[in-house]
């Protein structure tokens, strides 16, 4: 069983300017995509200030976000990576597994990842996950690195929206095509 602590904060910031994004592609009438939470029991809760400082997964979760834009259905997870490396050991099984099913249940899936040391957010297209993956299940190297992605999926502030991943899920339909 997996035990939540303050690393569990990490990706607070990337998902903090996700959800704004996500309420502004709301407002617009653009998409609908929900933050789905991940279900935890309390152990020890703090009596002062009354915040848990303990506590247990109550499940594997599947990805950080779910919805549909403009028709099409989505889901992705969002992660962050200090340098320019990515760890596959960040993405579990479980969370690549639901993004296969969901894709051949005729939705897109994708991830988010801010890699802080350059202050950049890249969509990394399903396909593109699943080369590295792959590589990683069949012995290769278990991360990649930011020279490896394809750059043209880099993320820019656009119309106030900060995280515009609308932008790389219309490249990602385009090539799909």
């Amino acid at each position: 069983m997996a035990t939540w602590n303050s690393r569990g904060l990490r990706g607070s910031v990337l998902e903090d300017l996700i959800n704004r994004s996500n309420e502004i592609y709301t407002e617009q009438g653009l998409a609908l995509i929900q933050k789905i939470p991940t279900p935890i029991t309390p152990i020890r809760i703090d009596k002062q200030s009354r915040h848990i400082t303990l506590a247990y997964f109550e499940q594997k979760s599947t990805v950080d976000y779910i919805g549909a834009v403009q028709g099409v259905p989505v889901c992705f997870d969002a992660k962050e990576c200090a340098g320019d490396t990515f760890a596959l050991q960040n993405l579990h099984a479980h969370q690549v597994e639901f993004m296969t099913q969901f894709e051949k249940q005729g939705g897109v899936a994708f991830l988010l990842i801010f890699y802080t040391a350059r202050d950049a957010i890249y969509y990394l297209p399903y396909k593109d996950m699943m080369v590295f993956w792959e590589r990683m299940t069949s012995g290769g190297r278990k991360s990649f690195r930011f020279e490896e992605i394809d750059q043209s999926y880099l993320l820019h502030q656009k119309s106030g929206v900060l995280v515009p991943y609308l932008e790389g899920l219309k490249k990602d339909l385009l090539s799909r095509d």
